[in-house]
């Protein structure tokens, strides 16, 4: 690794030096679904410049997490996970299902993707739940659209419309109602949700896939 060392051997530190730099473990978020080419990866990453990204791309190659894909018919370099990077993708989850806790409303000019939307519900579910559990949902995200199937404990999120979809799930509370902000019943009363199926999938769903109490933060000082 090219980057900087904390000088101890542990297995927690060599980890942060590996993807604790500016823009690395964003990289390999963007590479859990699949390969991506190189234009595609700086599309999602507009904040990043294109030195940094070959930067990074660089050392997380170099790091064995990283490798270049075959290049498609318009020969573009692309990248995908190894079996050492794909061990990162339970660690990611978790990461991000901590992460929203603290979250809060969408900043302006944040950045959210297709893959983003479909990591989000893949990091919130809880299988445990989810035992004996047979319903699908189609989520939209304003134009993105994407289709969740449960099938007793286990969860498959892919794009676009789900057709036979118990309940089509369309609210600018979506992110509320899964950290029980906002109950289904009042979403429904309030008329912040209307529903496309049967609405009492709209409690199966929450249940399902729930980001937890936000962390308790200390009071302004005057």
């Amino acid at each position: 690794m090219t980057g900087p060392s904390f000088k101890q051997f542990c297995g927690i530190a060599r980890a942060f030096e590996i993807i604790g730099t500016p823009w690395a473990a964003i990289i390999v978020r963007d590479l859990l679904l699949g390969p991506k080419r190189l234009t595609d990866l700086a599309e999602t990453l507009p904040r990043m410049t294109a030195d940094d990204l070959d930067a990074r791309l660089g050392e997380l190659e170099a790091a064995g997490v990283v490798r270049r894909s075959d290049p498609g018919p318009d020969a573009e370099v692309g990248y995908e996970l190894t079996d050492y990077g794909k061990d990162l993708e339970p660690i990611l989850l978790q990461l991000g299902r901590w992460g929203a806790r603290s979250l809060g409303d969408p900043r302006p000019g944040d950045l959210f993707s297709r893959d983003m939307a479909i990591l989000a519900l893949r990091s919130t579910f809880r299988p445990e739940r989810a035992r004996n559990v047979r319903a699908s949902f189609e989520v939209r995200f304003g134009e993105m659209v994407v289709g969740a199937r449960v099938d007793d404990g286990a969860l498959t999120v892919e794009e676009g419309e789900l057709p036979d979809a118990d309940l089509i799930i369309d609210t600018p509370v979506l992110k509320h109602l899964m950290a029980a902000e906002v109950t289904p019943t009042d979403a429904l009363w309030l008329g912040l949700i209307e529903p496309k199926g049967d609405p009492s999938r709209l409690s199966t769903f929450v249940e399902l896939f729930h980001i937890p109490e936000a962390p308790e933060l200390p009071s302004p000082t005057g």
